[in-house]
């Protein structure tokens, strides 16, 4: 299973709903206060999958993004 970590900074950006989601398909993820990822944490909902940075135009494109690579 693949390594998924959010950044508690980048709830407000919609991460918070793309972990309620993922809390309902039993997938396993972190959270982390700060991930360095300033830039694109100012943009919108991102994570790193596998340490590699997926990021989504909004929640429910993260949530693909991230199922697609799982």
């Amino acid at each position: 299973m693949a390594e998924i970590k959010f950044c508690e900074q980048n709830f407000s950006e919609g991460a918070e709903e793309v972990i309620e989601k993922l809390k309902e398909d039993g997938i396993s993820f972190e959270v982390e206060s700060c991930l360095s990822q300033c830039g694109e944490c100012s943009m919108g909902p991102f994570a790193l999958v596998d340490d590699d940075l997926v990021q989504g135009e909004d929640a429910d494109d993260l949530y693909e993004k991230i199922k697609e690579l799982i």
